[in-house]
């Protein structure tokens, strides 16, 4: 049986970054102080209206295959993690294959799993290499959030950024995903989410994202606790072997409190919502390849990629890199 491994690691964020001083300018009911102190975000990147999804995947892809050493060609696969698509159907991955200039044939498809895409979508791929039906995939999460916020919700509006990551998952002989996990629970799908659709040409419900702030918290800081504890067991490890955690980049506040309730000094988290806000599924590829790139995250490290997001749904990819 093949293993899966990382090859390549790439991300996008679009045009420069937009701090809280510029949101208030722009006439946000908020201040640098109020969103510092209870998120940790001090700036995010919002795309311009002439860039898609797929525009961002397709940068952050060329990166992670470029660093891969490999062509478009040479993937059988394409994943997206989004929940931000260019259009309702073709799949954000069919355009990302487009883009990316590719012709052999391989399958293309998209996941929704909000914040936890990327890790439903690492899940996935890794268990189509496993089997030994597909050799190398990309794998991607990508955003532009800005577009279902309500700029007039304080609450919610600072909090989010748009942006890719994408890593390129390739067969190997020795494992690199150690272990996974993945959960949702449906009845709480009412403290996050975008309660609208389309019918008959109208918007239906309410498009904007809406969020109960307090009830995510509690949830996210219980289940990323207990996913990141399943995949250490699931993997016979303990805590003190890991040497890096990349949790979902919702804010500063749940990344310390998940930390702490796993044991794990905050030394060992990479935290870029400072920088980057939540970018839903693009976040966790986006903090990984920074740390890569950076030169924190070494070959042969123990690193846990974790996520919570609406529906809820949640997961965490125990792997060395």
């Amino acid at each position: 049986m093949s293993y899966a491994r990382i090859a390549g690691t790439g991300s996008c964020l679009p045009g420069e970054p937009v701090s809280n001083d510029e949101l208030v300018a722009r006439g946000i009911d908020t201040s640098d102080r109020w969103v510092v102190e209870r998120t940790g975000i001090r700036t995010r990147y919002l795309a311009p209206v002439d860039l898609c999804t797929s525009d961002l995947a397709c940068t952050a892809s060329q990166r992670a295959l470029e660093a891969a050493g490999i062509g478009a060609n040479d993937i059988d696969l394409v994943i997206v993690a989004t929940s931000t698509p260019d259009f309702i159907f073709p799949s954000t991955a069919a355009l990302l294959q487009s883009k990316l200039g590719m012709t052999n044939g391989s399958p293309a498809f998209d996941v929704q799993a909000v914040c936890s895409g990327f890790i439903y979508g690492l899940s996935v791929a890794e268990k189509f290499i496993r089997s030994g039906s597909h050799k190398r995939a990309l794998v991607v999460g990508a955003e532009i959030f800005s577009r279902i916020l309500d700029w007039s919700d304080r609450g919610t509006c600072v909090l989010f950024g748009d942006g890719a990551g994408a890593v390129v998952l390739e067969a190997a002989e020795s494992p690199g995903i150690h272990a996974s996990a993945l959960h949702a629970d449906g009845s709480h799908n009412q403290i996050l989410c975008v309660p609208g659709g389309i019918a008959s040409g109208q918007i239906t419900g309410d498009p904007f994202l809406r969020m109960d702030g307090p009830a995510v918290f509690k949830f996210a800081v219980k289940v990323l606790g207990d996913v990141a504890n399943e995949v250490i067991v699931q993997a016979g490890l303990c805590v003190d072997a890991i040497d890096w955690m990349i949790p979902h980049q919702a804010n500063i506040r749940i990344l310390q409190a998940t930390a702490k309730r796993l044991g794990l000094p905050m030394e060992k988290v990479i935290v870029t919502v400072g920088q980057h806000g939540n970018t839903s599924a693009a976040s966790i590829p986006l903090a990984l390849d920074l740390a890569v790139r950076d030169g924190r995250i070494q070959r042969g490290q123990r690193v846990i990629l974790e996520g919570v997001g609406g529906g809820f749904t949640w997961g965490a990819v125990l792997l060395e890199f």
